[in-house]
């Protein structure tokens, strides 16, 4: 994809931080049309963003959604949930739920649902945020959900690609959003972040480490597990 002059970009969550970059800057990289996603969608100041009502943990809210906005060919897969504390045996039930629901099943069926649309189209696109803790499993249902969608992205890209549909995954560690507003280790700048994604995109890379901490933790996953997590060892149980 050289450019996403004259796309149609659908984009998730598209009320946060991240979201409203990812809105803001496809405009100027010349998209025709943004379909900017919320479960409560919010007005936008250009006639070119279309507020989308979408809940991508609720299938009847993707049909919905895929009717009205058939024309995309640019599917960003942004919006996610997060949980207050790392333990995976201290969430609630609930919690696992909605984490699995918005990070992972979400995605999939929105790009299981868009597959046939983007099919053959001219610079037909699926961009994946996932995190730089699909690598790093400190972050308790978070991280799984999101190495799940690490695996799924990888599996899309294969089946997507004889169709001519490029699939983007995107590795971050913290980014200076409402999510991160209470983390004290370096933030990413969404604007950032979301320059890198459409740079890479347009050089037609399959993957995006955003930053050093993701750039480190993939480098990493053929290391034994107690050098990954030092607490396994020995003198540390």
């Amino acid at each position: 994809m050289p450019s996403l002059q004259g796309a149609v970009v659908l984009v998730t969550g598209a009320n946060g931080g991240i979201g409203t970059q990812f809105v803001h800057q496809a405009l100027e990289r010349g998209a025709a049309k943004v379909y900017a996603s919320a479960r409560t969608p919010r007005e936008w100041a250009d006639a070119r963003v279309v507020p989308l009502t979408l809940d991508v943990t609720d299938a009847q809210s993707i049909r919905d959604a895929v009717a009205v906005a058939s024309d995309v060919t640019v599917l960003i897969n942004n919006a996610g949930a997060s949980v207050p504390t790392a333990g995976i045996l201290t969430h609630t039930d609930d919690e696992i739920r909605h984490n699995v629901e918005t990070n992972f099943l979400g995605p999939l069926f929105l790009a299981r649902a868009y597959a046939p649309l983007l099919s053959g189209r001219e610079g037909a696109t699926v961009i994946d945020i996932h995190s730089a803790l699909a690598w790093f499993a400190v972050g308790g249902i978070y991280s799984a959900t999101k190495a799940a969608l690490w695996s799924a992205t990888n599996s899309l890209r294969l089946e997507l690609a004889p169709a001519g549909v490029h699939v983007v995954g995107v590795h971050v560690g913290y980014v200076d959003t409402a999510m991160a507003e209470n983390v004290s280790d370096p933030k990413t700048d969404p604007a950032d972040l979301v320059r890198a994604v459409f740079d890479a995109t347009g050089r037609d890379e399959y993957e995006v480490l955003a930053d050093e901490i993701s750039v480190q933790l993939k480098a990493g996953l053929s290391a034994p597990l107690d050098a990954v997590y030092p607490q396994l060892r020995p003198s540390a149980v």
